[in-house]
């Protein structure tokens, strides 16, 4: 995890700066650059909530920007719907409904009335914000932070600090957290693979 040749992030996590899920002292920092539109992010948010819950208190999660708006036109939107939503301290819950809803990122109207009526949010004031684009600045300070980190396509996601070379499914996941935990002797042959559904930059 930690050899030479693994990329490691670039701009280290800041309790100020991201979104986080977890105590700053957990055992393991999981960060994931994430794609609001990526069905394989998609996929892999189902799985992260389940990693969550197995290492409760030991874990501490973090996710980060990375829409690839070449392949996916709505997931630079789903990320100003989010970020609109965290300035009024709801990233979270918007960020799992987006994740669950993946289908109509299309309709920011969707998500300004959940963030009024289920979030008590201000939702047309995240409406304005998300039209006017007010978080680009944030989004592509994310995306270019995972570029310089060897990000390449989503879900990538970064074990403290060093990218996960490994698929996300949840046994290959669970390994090499308690790997970084030095719980679990990591099986080479099997978290080395790369997973082939995961959406990739042209």
């Amino acid at each position: 995890m930690s050899s030479e040749n693994t990329p490691k992030l670039t701009l280290p996590v800041n309790e100020t700066r991201d979104h986080i899920q977890g105590s700053p002292t957990a055992k393991v920092t999981l960060v994931q650059y994430g794609d609001y539109q990526c069905p394989y992010c998609g996929e892999a948010y189902s799985i992260i909530k389940k990693i969550q819950k197995r290492f409760g208190s030991d874990l501490r999660f973090v996710f980060r920007n990375f829409p690839i708006t070449e392949a996916h036109p709505f997931a630079e939107t789903g990320a100003e719907i989010a970020e609109a939503a965290g300035a009024q301290g709801k990233f979270w819950e918007m960020h799992d409904y987006l994740y669950e809803n993946q289908q109509s990122l299309s309709n920011v109207e969707f998500f300004a009335r959940y963030a009024n009526e289920k979030l008590g949010l201000d939702g047309k004031k995240l409406k304005k914000e998300v039209l006017a684009q007010a978080y680009t600045a944030r989004i592509k300070e994310d995306f270019m932070t995972g570029i310089r980190s060897g990000v390449n396509g989503t879900p990538t996601f970064f074990i403290n600090d060093y990218r996960h070379n490994g698929s996300y499914d949840y046994e290959v996941l669970e390994e090499a957290i308690e790997f970084a935990m030095g719980t679990k002797k990591i099986e080479t042959k099997k978290t080395l693979v790369s997973r082939p559904e995961r959406q990739t930059r042209r």
